[in-house]
């Protein structure tokens, strides 16, 4: 395991230039203090978790202090916010620090949020308040542990920096990990502002990097837009399985390699509903969870518009084409594993549709359902979970055909159908008012309900002794959070 002075820097991105980013040093946070830290996100770095606990962890990751090696820039990109096109955003409160290698050969983007003003920063103050980088820390770990592709977080440093939000709060910063922060809107960038041969030096850069098995391909290009749009069909059809809403699809918030990340306020359901809506500042319901579907489709052709100029529009639509059928497998082979299933019939989708309607129409919990579905036999869980539902008859009727599907699998016993639905129904997830309780705890200087939340979801799918409370549906209050996009 390795020092903090011991990573190895390759700033590849950095090495672009100016056209792709600016130079800036991180404004330091005042007392900065370790909140939390990812021990998993550490190993990336092959970094000894011991160092979270010192000084220098808190001065280098709150912006006091800088590796020689590193090379802080803010990024430069555009992208299409609520529909409409924004010339040009970037980084108006990150930093990519630099990029470090592990032993592994895998590169990792040291990303700080929260770092201060950079020349992107608009009217901002450059700032992160804590609440919304605790958000982003649970909900990076707790993705990735649920199997979902998303960016990590290594740690949260807080301070005694005031911050203007809609009332002073304190300000904070989160170290992002992830191969790449490259964006749909670094495309969009270049390609509105007329500059063909930085855009085709930032593809070359990615199919280099990230998508270097496309070089094999007769046109290496239109193989990496393909790629992007198989591995967002299935970031999303991950999101939807369980009940995660991003709430900002923007294209600048879009990743080119298919991962979540610029969590704001997001939101895993509670009671299911196709029409949630968990940012507050979305009035319109743009990005609210049904509609995540159709929005990934949309920012993908808004990155295929982008690359007009040198793939065929002809091209990129079949490209496109491949977006829904390819979603619609990768969801369905979730929803059939969340309900046991290891065969697939023609009705498979007929009975999940069917099933969440009838949660719709009840509020029915979505995480405890799917995870109550496998504590017993199927007959025995059906006839436990029914009184969850108002319309019962409805209920009833879908649990015969539940019933005669699991028995036409026919294949293991009880305890493996349990085993197998529990690896895949999680019985933690971050909801909103987990994270309000740990965040209230941690404004007032207590850190370790946050640590406690992060290593409950760190294993979701465990039962965890003396953790029952982390596993209840939430009480009236906790539905009713309000999260906007300030932070």
């Amino acid at each position: 395991m390795k020092a903090l002075d011991e990573l190895t820097f390759d700033n590849r991105f950095a090495r672009l230039g100016d056209a792709f980013s600016t130079h800036v040093l991180p404004e330091p946070l005042d007392e900065p203090r370790l909140v939390v830290a990812s021990d998993a996100a550490m190993a990336l770095l092959d970094l000894d978790p011991t160092v979270a606990e010192t000084p220098v962890f808190a001065e280098l990751f709150g912006g006091h202090k800088l590796w020689a090696e590193a090379e802080p820039r803010a990024m430069v990109y555009s992208g299409h916010q609520f529909g409409s096109y924004n010339p040009q955003l970037g980084d108006g409160r990150g930093l990519l620090l630099g990029e470090v290698y592990n032993a592994a050969g895998e590169h990792w983007d040291l990303h700080l949020k929260g770092a201060g003003q950079t020349p992107y920063s608009r009217m901002g103050d450059g700032r992160a308040v804590l609440r919304s980088s605790i958000r982003e820390f649970l909900a990076s770990e707790a993705l990735h542990a649920l199997g979902i592709p998303s960016s990590r977080a290594l740690c949260v440093i807080g301070s005694s920096t005031p911050v203007w939000r809609e009332k002073q709060e304190r300000g904070a910063m989160v170290l992002r990990l992830a191969r790449s922060h490259i964006r749909f809107g670094h495309f969009e960038y270049f390609y509105y502002t007329k500059k063909p041969e930085q855009q085709a030096e930032l593809a070359e850069h990615l199919l280099n990097l990230h998508y270097p098995d496309c070089r094999e391909q007769p046109e290496p290009y239109l193989a990496m837009f393909r790629e992007i749009v198989e591995r967002n069909a299935e970031l999303i059809a991950k999101w939807q399985a369980y009940g995660f809403c991003h709430g900002v699809m923007n294209t600048d918030n879009m990743s080119i390699l298919g991962i979540t990340f610029d969590f704001g306020p997001f939101a895993f359901l509670d009671d299911f509903d196709a029409h949630f809506i968990c940012n507050h500042s979305d009035h319109e319901g743009r990005y609210s969870f049904s509609n995540q579907v159709p929005i990934g489709q949309w920012n993908l052709s808004a990155l295929a518009q982008a690359l007009t100029p040198f793939i065929s529009v002809d091209a990129l639509k079949e490209a496109l084409g491949l977006y829904l059928p390819l979603y619609q497998a990768h969801y369905l082979d979730l929803m059939r594993r969340r309900l046991g299933l290891t065969t697939a019939e023609d009705d498979d989708q007929k009975l999940v549709e069917r099933l969440l309607k009838l949660m719709q129409n009840s509020g029915v919990d979505y995480t405890l359902f799917f995870r109550r579905l496998g504590d017993e036999s199927a007959a025995l869980a059906v006839t436990r979970l029914r009184d969850d539902f108002v319309d019962r008859a409805g209920f009833d009727a879908w649990a015969e055909l539940y019933k005669a599907r699991v028995e036409r699998e026919g294949d293991g016993t009880e305890e493996q159908r349990r085993a197998r639905m529990h690896a895949v129904n999680p019985l933690y997830i971050l909801r909103n008012y987990l994270a309000q309780n740990a965040i209230t705890a941690a404004e007032s200087g207590d850190y370790s309900e946050v640590r406690r939340l992060h290593e409950v979801l760190s294993k979701p799918f465990e039962e965890q002794a003396g953790m029952e409370q982390y596993a209840q549906r939430p009480p009236d209050w906790g539905k009713h959070l309000e999260i906007s996009c300030s932070s």
